[in-house]
Formats: structure tokens, sequence, C-alpha cells
């Protein structure tokens, strides 16, 4: 038996009991996933989930946490990896603009709140494309990286370029961890990806990574002097996330319409560049709220179908002290300083206004998060932005990169896909606003009226995001019900 499975099994051998239980509970129909998913999606859930959720017995650190997601088990098969290191631009612009519109965003609320003005950076990021005429074991050729991307190219059908923004909860993961996303959504498009290793925090926070995805933006758009890709056509691109990475992809979002609002140009490698918007923008269980101060989060309602911890568990468990975390100076959150929690282009929920913003594709399950990504989709139509939702029953959060295996996943990933070849294939062409849901075994769909998507308004979620932040009180008493 090799290593990686060696060590898989004993991972896996004290979950035993737990799989013969579940096993056991699923085969008599006496557990609610039994009810809407096979055995292993609903074993694979269950034992995700146990392995995530802290033990106060075992706490671990962050950052013996973040090093496993960042070990890379090698490329092998049908995938192109290409990396390319984006240098920081001579001018300080591209930074200097970034800063001016967090000021401007900020508000009265957030008035005296300190924003670390984060170091100008390279920005690396792999070019990943499908690779056909690969088998299964085959290993990249061993040329420049410059030469692999040529060879990427040989392979794309579209003009299509996707950058992608990966999750991990800002604190873990890589395009390491993602490729498979990322190769599958180039397959599935014809194009190719460019997937950004943003800094991490909690070495890093907030506004970091989101300096990082904007110089990956221009990157696209206006390749620097030692680059090997041509410029990316603005109707050619998208931009994609999961998780914590859907809330920087929508962060960034919103950062372009912020200066665009501004008419800004950034100076940029020499030349003064404009702005322009991608063709698409998508998200897969995006992560809105840092503050995670919806109701999904404290009660049990999602608790038979997802397996992120709730943070009540996280702080009684606690978090092994390591040398990047607790943070000096002491914060609650490892994203972002505490007083800038509720910054727009940290908790995007806070934003006042998506008007302008090109269409969006959002997917669901029945998950923590899936409140906070229906309520976002009911204010994008209100806001007259092109969007489409797509809520999975009975489906774990990012559920496609976990069962991937399932009817559901492949669904996914087709209606994923499917957007942004749209949105490429016809810049023109506005797709139609829609939210549907997608039945598990059978993948039925039923149109949902975006009004029945949330019951309450923008002001009373705003007001329980600033007031589980401590930056001010509820108007009222009684918190809304969501």
């Amino acid at each position: 038996m090799d290593s990686p499975n060696l060590k898989m099994l004993v991972m896996l051998l004290p979950k035993l009991p737990l799989v013969v239980r579940e096993t056991i509970m699923h085969i008599l129909g006496l557990s609610e996933p039994s009810k809407y998913l096979d055995l292993h999606s609903a074993l694979v859930i269950s034992v995700l989930r146990s392995m995530i959720e802290p033990s106060a017995s075992r706490p671990q650190s962050i950052s013996s946490v973040q090093k496993l997601t960042l070990k890379d088990p090698g490329i092998r098969g049908r995938l192109w990896v290409s990396t390319y290191a984006s240098p920081p631009p001579p001018e300080t612009s591209i930074r200097d603009e970034l800063m001016q519109a967090l000021e401007d965003m900020r508000g009265s609320r957030l008035e005296g709140a300190q924003i670390t003005t984060p170091e100008l950076t390279s920005v690396e990021a792999e070019w990943t494309g499908y690779r056909p005429a690969a088998s299964p074991k085959e290993p990249l050729p061993s040329v420049s990286n410059k030469e692999l991307y040529s060879k990427m190219m040989e392979d794309c059908s579209q003009p299509t370029t996707i950058l992608y923004l990966h999750g991990g909860a800002f604190y873990v993961c890589d395009p390491i961890t993602h490729r498979p996303v990322t190769s599958k959504l180039a397959k599935l498009t014809g194009g190719r990806c460019y997937s950004v290793r943003y800094r991490l925090s909690p070495q890093h926070p907030f506004p970091a990574a989101l300096l990082d995805a904007l110089l990956s933006y221009m990157t696209l758009l206006y390749p620097p002097p030692d680059a090997y890709h041509e410029p990316v056509k603005p109707q050619h691109l998208a931009i994609a996330g999961d998780s914590a990475g859907g809330n920087l992809t929508l962060a960034l979002l919103q950062l372009l319409l912020q200066l665009r609002r501004r008419n800004t140009t950034i100076l940029w490698h020499g030349e003064r560049r404009e702005i322009p918007l991608p063709a698409a923008v998508t998200c897969n269980s995006p992560w809105l709220d840092i503050t995670q101060s919806f109701p999904s989060w404290e009660g049990e309602g999602c608790a038979p179908f997802d397996y992120l911890p709730k943070p009540a568990t996280v702080e009684k468990a606690g978090v092994k002290d390591c040398a990047v975390w607790p943070a000096s100076p002491p914060r609650k959150y490892l994203y972002v300083d505490d007083e800038l929690v509720t910054h727009p282009l940290a908790t995007v929920l806070m934003s006042k206004s998506w008007e302008g913003a090109p269409p969006v594709y959002i997917c669901t399950g029945w998950e923590i998060l899936g409140p906070e990504d229906k309520f976002f989709a009911k204010k994008l139509a209100d806001d007259g932005v092109p969007v489409v939702l797509e809520e999975y029953e009975a489906m774990p959060h990012c559920f496609a990169m976990l069962l991937t295996k399932t009817p559901g996943a492949r669904r996914c990933f087709d209606g994923w896909a499917g957007f942004i070849r749209a949105a490429v294939s016809d810049p023109k062409s506005v797709p139609e606003s829609r939210a549907v849901a997608i039945e598990a075994k059978t993948l039925k769909e039923t149109r949902v009226e975006f009004e029945s998507l949330s019951t309450v308004s923008e002001e009373q979620i705003q007001d329980r995001i600033l007031a589980k932040a401590g930056h001010t009180a509820i108007a009222s008493q009684a918190s809304p019900k969501l």
C-alpha cells in the first residue's frame, strides 16, 4: 500500500464507529440525509464534519492547519499548470486607489478606524487548463512555465479567461487545492483559469488579499512587460470564487464598481489605464457576512446537511496558540481587524448598491451560508443586476467540489460553466434573472420568486451585522427573524 493510501487509512480508522452508525441510520431511513442523498454522500459529509469540528481534547493551531493545506501533491493527469508571478508595478497608484476607495466607503460608523496599508508585492497565480491528451497519471513536461503556457493555449478552444479566487476561510487552501475545480471549469468553458495565490490571513489581514485580487485583475487586462499572455479583453473575462473566495470575488466587483463611480484610472507600468468590468461574476457558496450574524450560524437548521462548524463549537474547543495567532495586537477575526469587519469590502452584505454590475451567478445548498446567499441574490435583483441563483436541495457547503460523482455536482458545474460561456459568447445579451430550487435525486427544477428568498429588509440585516460586530445597537430590542 502506497504512503498516501496508508495515511488515509490511519486517519479514517478512528471514524469507523461513526461510519457504522451513519450507515445503519441511512439504511433504515432514520437520518434526515437518507431522504435525499445516497449513502456515500451522506458518509462523506458526516466524516468531514467530524474531522473539521474542533475538539477541546486535541486543539490545533492556525499555522498547523494552514500548513496542511499548502502541500503540493504534484501535477499529474489531464490538466495544464503554468505559474506566473505578476511583479508589482513601479508606481503605487493601484494601492493608492484601493486605499482611497476603502476610505470613501467606510461611512460615518467607521470613522477613526485604522486601515493598515498592505505591502505592494508580486502576486503569483497558476494558469490552469484542460489537457485532453494526457493519461490519468502523466506528469507535466519538464519545460519552462512559458512553454507550459504555450502548450496549454494549444488546447484552449475559446478565449474565455476565468480569474479564480479560491476558498478556505481566508487562512487555508491555495490554487493547489483547487486545481480540480479550475481544470473542470477550463474544460467546460473551453478556456483557461488564472488561479490567484493571494496572501492569507492572519499573517496578511484585510485588505491585502483584495489588493492581490485587484493586481491580478489588472495583470490579465494589461500584462506586465515580462508576462507571457496576451491582454485579455474584458468581454472574455469572468471572475469566480467559492466560499471565502466568493466573498473576495464580490469585494473585487464592488471595488471595481466604486472605482468606476469615481471615474478612476490607474497608473500601471507607465501607462494610465481604465478599469472595465468583466463579462460575468460567479460564486459557489459565497461567504458574505464575516461576522456570522445570521441565525443559521447559531441554530440547528442546517446541521444534518452541512459540515461547517458553528462559532460556538469553535470557541468552546479553543485554538492552540502559535506564531501567527493570536494576532498582535489581538483581534477576534482572522481575516480583518475587529473595527473594520463591517466595512462593505470585508462583509459585502454591507454594500449599499450593486447597480451597474455585470451578470452574477450564485449557487448554494441547504447550508449554513444558504440564508445569506439567498438574501444577497434578492438584493442583486432589487438593484437591477441580472442574477441567477441555484439552490440545491440537501447539499452542503461547496458540495460540487466534494461530492464530485453525484448528478447534483455535475449539474452544478454545468450551470456554473454554462453561465460563463453564455456571458462570454454574447456579452450584449442580458440573461433572464431567475432563482431555481433543484431536487437532489431527480434534479427537477422549480422556479422560486425572488421576493420569497428572504423576508427581511436590508436595514434589518445590516442592523444585525452591526450589532454582532459591536458597532451599534439594534434599533429594536427584538431581533429580526431571518
